[in-house]
């Protein structure tokens, strides 16, 4: 009886013992599948929080643009009208400037701004609506995200509407 099942033990042995190399190679084969996925899901999250972070400056570059415009009332549509230029009497306790200089001093440095937050050869725009009153003003910064093609698809916006 010992003999029967020590021989049943070894030809149960001996037919498995090839199973066990194709299993870990099975399980190599999903682990490297699963850290492929890992590793995409990491270059996708870093390429979105970047977005992400190139998004919050255009608002805060779009709302500091809002608040110069909101202390510059008397500057009317001269913040669509202007040329942007750095307008020296614009600066200091003793500047002495019109509105619409200083309309132009701080477009200006929105301008700087921008081309200094934002990749992609980034714009921003002012237009405004005389039709409505107070006037309408639209700011629109965009800007192209590293790796994207330079189209007019691939282009990010963001646009702010205020009234004054």
């Amino acid at each position: 009886m010992i003999e029967r099942i020590h021989s049943t033990m070894m030809r149960v042995r001996a037919s498995s013992s090839g199973f066990t190399m194709v299993e870990v190679l099975v399980a190599l084969v999903v682990l490297g599948v699963g850290l492929l996925g890992i590793a995409s899901l990491y270059v996708v999250t870093l390429r979105t929080s970047g977005g992400a972070i190139y998004r919050m400056q255009a608002v805060n570059l779009a709302s500091d643009l809002g608040d110069r415009i909101r202390a510059n009332r008397t500057a009317g549509t001269a913040y669509a009208d202007a040329p942007a230029t750095d307008g020296d009497r614009c600066n200091g306790p003793t500047a002495n400037c019109s509105a619409a200089e200083m309309a132009a001093h701080d477009l200006y440095q929105w301008q700087e701004q921008i081309q200094a937050t934002l990749p992609g050869n980034p714009t921003g725009t002012v237009t405004v609506d005389t039709t409505t009153t107070p006037f309408s003003y639209e700011i629109e910064v965009t800007w192209l995200e590293s790796g994207d093609a330079d189209t007019e698809q691939n282009r990010q916006r963001y646009v702010m509407r205020l009234q004054i």
